[in-house]
């Protein structure tokens, strides 16, 4: 099952055969295999349709994350981009429960919370663009969060579902409207910017025991709401892990308010990914965020 280009680069980088392959979960738009190594196994993801640079840049928001060290993030191993095939393989974590959920709940929200505190460049972005899922995520710098959130994650969105034919009337309409008002919205509102890991769902992270560890990041400087608003909207994280969260560094007040406008980014990533089966959300995030 793992393509010769693949297997030829990880026995290449890691001076030994691979002896095994077997297909695992935790690639949504990939293959992903644990892979035997001489003695040791990895996590193996390739696709050969995937776009230029994609396994690049996760290997760059996995190497910023344990650079940070707040969060536990794989170790990466081989980065094959370009390749024929193009693949990253990463350190294997094996998963296993927590004995204790609530102190696991605990530690993750206060180690997220480590990573949002840690100190920013003073402006929002990133010195490279990356990807969020398949689709390119352009991280120009800006001074401004409003002037960020709208020109690099709103506007191309919009423009992407636009071209796919996703945008009714009405819709375009709604999503203008937000994009024309999020001065008023966000009024008041000037966020230090915190080191993001951008991608933050329920498959998205998976415990070690009593150690939360972090995959498939999509990072950049942000607004820390942008964060915990895009892990409101999907869920699947344990009890208590916001509370953890929240006493360590309180959001600032207005959040609820601010929410839905923030979870526009995600759910529009979601209706570009995956088709109108999340339209009905888009449209609704709007009605809530343009008041």
């Amino acid at each position: 099952m793992l393509p010769d280009p693949v297997r030829a680069s990880l026995e290449r980088t890691l001076d030994a055969p691979v002896r095994r392959a077997v297909p695992v979960g935790g690639g949504m738009i990939s293959c992903a295999a644990r892979v035997h190594v001489g003695a040791e196994r990895v996590f193996v993801k390739w696709n050969a349709a995937a776009p230029p640079g994609i396994f690049e840049s996760e290997a760059d928001g996995l190497h910023r994350l344990r650079r940070a060290g707040a969060l536990r993030v794989p170790a990466v191993l081989v980065v094959g981009d370009p390749s024929p095939v193009p693949h990253i393989a990463l350190e294997w974590i094996e998963s296993s429960h927590p004995q204790d959920a609530q102190a696991f709940a605990w530690r993750f929200g206060e180690s997220l919370a480590a990573l949002h505190a840690l100190p920013g460049p003073g402006r929002f972005g990133l010195d490279r663009d990356n990807f969020l899922g398949a689709l390119p995520q352009p991280n120009p710098w800006h001074r401004s969060w409003v002037a960020f959130y709208r020109e690099a994650r709103l506007l191309p969105l919009v423009a992407r579902a636009r071209r796919q034919g996703l945008l009714p009337a009405a819709r375009e309409l709604r999503l203008r409207r937000v994009v024309e008002r999020l001065e008023t919205t966000l009024e008041g509102f000037e966020p230090a910017p915190s080191l993001l890991h951008g991608d933050l769902w329920s498959g998205n992270f998976l415990p070690a025991g009593q150690e939360p560890v972090v995959i498939d990041p999509a990072v950049y400087w942000g607004a820390r709401e942008m964060e915990i608003a895009f892990i409101e909207l999907f869920g699947g994280f344990p009890d208590g892990f916001l509370d953890a969260y929240r006493a360590a560094l309180p959001l600032d007040p207005g959040y609820s308010r601010r929410r839905p406008v923030h979870q526009l980014y995600p759910l529009l990533v979601h209706l570009c990914h995956f088709g109108e089966a999340y339209g009905p959300d888009v449209d609704r995030a709007c009605a809530v965020a343009a008041g």
